[in-house]
């Protein structure tokens, strides 16, 4: 299932519809789909890097508006399609440790959460089920996504073809790398100034 998901995401990005299919498959990822929309984003950034940020804009935007039905699928739906979701990904038995995180950190969770593997719906569902401040949701998601297919977009748009290879082996490297920083970056600001 899950190749046969990854091929038809393939073939979407080198259709002329694909700027559509991208919106779609980040949308979807937010709340149920598999398959990031990095997939697609990376081959539409190296064939036309002018349009890098276009396509990150739309990763943003649609994964954004994806992470408001997550988070409706949490807050309304947590016991039926929301125990699906997360059971379908493997968080059954991690869920209420989650859940405890979730009530002590929060806003952390969907900044940090959103810029690494862990799956964004996961935090968008937890978002909902914990009815957690819708504004503060929407603000935490746009910066997490953005910064996260905006920083994608923009190596890809300077380096083209050699920044592929570097961040697809580096991928997870990467993202930790970034979350240390910003957790240093609040950590000075908040005990230093």
């Amino acid at each position: 299932m899950f190749r046969a998901l990854y091929d038809w995401t393939m073939r979407q990005a080198a259709r002329p519809n694909a700027d559509r299919a991208l919106g779609i498959v980040s949308f979807l990822e937010s709340s149920i789909f598999p398959i990031p929309p990095d997939v697609m984003l990376i081959p539409m950034c190296l064939a036309d890097r002018s349009r890098a940020w276009y396509y990150a804009a739309i990763c943003t935007a649609a994964s954004v508006i994806g992470g408001l039905f997550g988070y409706a699928i949490g807050y309304f739906l947590l016991e039926t399609l929301g125990r699906w979701v997360i059971d379908l990904y493997g968080y059954a038995e991690k869920w209420q440790a989650f859940e405890d995180a979730y009530d002590e950190w929060g806003v952390w969770i969907i900044l940090i959460k959103g810029l690494t593997p862990i799956p964004y719906k996961i935090v968008t569902i937890a978002s909902g089920a914990a009815h957690f401040s819708l504004a503060v949701f929407m603000i935490a998601s746009i910066v997490t996504r953005g910064v996260r297919f905006f920083l994608v977009a923009t190596l890809l748009r300077v380096y083209g073809e050699p920044i592929r290879d570097f961040i697809e082996k580096r991928l997870n490297i990467l993202g930790i790398a970034f979350v240390v920083a910003l957790i240093g970056g609040f950590v000075v600001v908040r005990y230093i100034f």
